[in-house]
């Protein structure tokens, strides 16, 4: 049964119905250009509203109501008008920088940033900005780095003819950016945006998701970021030139509980905070000083200017950063609020994470941890709320590829040039299983929200093997490893939570002078025999160019070859759905 456009898992038959292949232009130009960034995979679901059902005999409503009902309708439309325009109330400039003595453009400065960074953004005095929109019109714009916007024939009516829940799919084809929607009948993309820098990476906003508005953040290997509306033809742009950074973009994430915020890794090491309300300010982050191995603690008594990225992030607070406000560092102390809100800028904080690229992060499901990985070959988990590195676990070898966080919060996946992929417990801090399956570097992994009740997960990964693999695990199978070492037995022990068993120097056994006795934040790789193997469920080889991307969305699995060709796998229907573990209570580090 089993064939190029199938393959059997224990749950089912998963079968090809779409497929997206490149254009022509598109296929030649990602052959010929000098550099290529693989195409990623961002999914959104929508929940269009019900057509409203009009002509014919009336209803029995319409009857009592008479003409009332003329009336209401009325006011709606113009409760609808009135909406639209105070969501819409920005200039139509064809210029990336505004006019600032515009009195019809809203004010995004205004936005004074809370002490706790991801605790919610709302901006004072400000309701409306949750549904600000970005400022300028791409299809009049005079800017050159958007060079085309194509829309679908027909666009306005499909559109409105959407009712249910839709997924879209935004994926980057060498300078363009694509949004198709999944499982449509039309192959056509509902809008193709190309660009005069090549799109790394990009994320949607699941808050501020709806039908008459997508709020897409796109990163690019110049640094830039653009804030984008599809859906009413709207952009802003970010770090513009790379005036903060101009390092590649490497990974864009929003902060899933916030409209604003989001974050931004690069390729020289750094995870960058952005506001997109807030305009670029003028910064330049602090050099941390030289980098001292991970075994030499000695030199942090020695050298308060040595920077042990296995041991810290560095963290470079900009004058308007909450805690540089309280402190007074900022230097705005005395001045009235109008002009504090007027000096916020981005970034609003700057991370240095690594000495090497970071590769790609993940946020927690509770939203307080970022769980980040990078060249250097270390997962690195790190308290966001708090701005500190928790954990830093080395690779088997090789440099990491690609990293989910599990739907529980309970486990994070990571692949890798090793050919594996490795499960971390951050409660037990320790590595509980490699999974053994793939023959190349690891390209994707994605978790099955729909297949993860708690006790069981299921997950899937592809390679430049080509292989898409599919694994299930159970957190009772990998309650132990096969054997422990010393430092493991200590984690696994204690019944602290982390915080506190960091403050506990009498977990490790260690004398309070021991210059040793600080809890050792860097985990190497342990090795094969004290580690749990993982099988694979299911391996399915495909012809064709490299897999770049995997992900799961709610009736399909979507692949993606490097050069941007998708397959939607429509998929059998789960038995447990997502809603119950999320509504589950999630078990957190402190």
């Amino acid at each position: 049964m089993e064939n190029e456009a199938t393959f059997v898992a224990p749950e089912g038959v998963y079968t090809v119905i779409e497929e997206l292949k490149p254009s022509v232009l598109q296929a030649h130009a990602a052959n010929t250009a000098p550099v290529t960034y693989p195409s990623r995979i961002t999914a959104i679901s929508v929940r269009f509203p019900a057509a409203k059902h009009g002509g014919g005999s009336p209803g029995f409503a319409q009857l009592l109501g008479g003409n009332n009902s003329k009336k209401e309708k009325e006011k709606e439309r113009e409760k609808e008008r009135e909406k639209a325009a105070r969501e819409d109330g920005v200039s139509l400039s064809s210029s990336d920088t505004p006019d600032e003595s515009d009195p019809s453009q809203p004010d995004h400065n205004t936005a004074i940033p809370n002490h706790h960074l991801f605790g919610g953004h709302s901006p004072a005095g400000k309701k409306k900005a949750t549904s600000s929109r970005p400022k300028h019109n791409i299809k009049t714009t005079s800017s050159t780095f958007i060079t085309r916007i194509q829309y679908a024939e027909g666009y306005a009516k499909i559109m409105q003819s959407k009712q249910g829940e839709t997924t879209f799919l935004f994926y980057n084809q060498v300078k363009t950016l694509l949004w198709v929607e999944a499982g449509a009948k039309s192959k056509e993309p509902l809008a193709r945006i190309t660009f005069s820098a090549y799109p790394t990476c990009h994320d949607v906003n699941p808050l501020t998701a709806s039908s008459d508005r997508l709020d897409v953040i796109v990163g690019f290997s110049t640094g830039d970021l653009i804030w984008l509306d599809p859906v009413s033809s709207r952009y802003a742009r970010l770090n513009k030139q790379g005036c903060i950074t101009s390092s590649p973009c490497t990974a864009v994430r929003w902060v899933p509980s916030s409209t604003s915020l989001f974050l931004v890794s690069h390729a020289d090491g750094t995870i960058v905070v952005y506001d997109r309300e807030r305009e670029d300010g003028t910064f330049t982050p602090q050099d941390p000083g030289p980098s001292i191995p991970p075994t030499g603690h000695e030199s942090h008594t020695s050298s308060e200017e040595s920077w042990d990225p296995m041991e810290n992030i560095f963290v470079t607070m900009p004058p308007w950063h909450p805690v540089a406000a309280l402190n007074g560092s900022g230097g705005n102390h005395n001045k009235s609020d109008k002009d504090k809100a007027a000096s916020v800028k981005n970034p609003v904080s700057h991370w240095r994470v690594s000495r090497r690229a970071v590769v790609d992060f993940v946020f927690s499901p509770d939203v307080k941890y970022v769980g980040a990985i990078s060249e250097d070959g270390c997962l690195r988990v790190i308290d966001a709320l708090a701005e500190q590195l928790i954990d830093c676990y080395a690779s088997y070898f090789g440099t990491l590829t690609c990293v989910a966080w599990s739907p529980d919060g309970r486990f994070i996946v990571t692949g890798g040039q090793d050919d594996l992929l490795t499960i971390f417990s951050p409660w037990e801090q320790r590595v509980v299983a490699r999974c053994q399956g793939h023959s190349s570097f690891v390209s994707s992994v994605f978790f099955d929200d729909l297949r993860c009740d708690g006790r069981t997960y299921r997950f899937g990964s592809v390679g430049e093997d080509n292989k898409l693999i599919l694994w299930d695990f159970s957190s009772g199978a990998l309650h132990r490893p096969k054997m422990q070492s010393q430092h493991q037995r200590v984690s696994m022990s204690s019944t602290l939570s982390l915080s506190a068993f960091r403050r506990d120097r009498s977990a490790f056994h260690l004398p309070e002078g021991d210059p040793d006795s600080t809890p050792v934040k860097y985990h190497p790789a342990p090795s094969r025999n004290e580690v749990a193997v993982v099988q694979p469920v299911l391996v399915k080889h495909m012809d064709g160019e490299l897999l770049s991307a995997v992900s799961f969305i709610p009736r399909h699995l979507v692949t993606s070859t490097k050069n941007g060709h998708l397959k939607l796998w429509i998929r059998p229907l789960a038995l447990r759905p997502s809603r119950h573990l999320k509504e589950s209570t999630h078990k957190s580090l402190h």
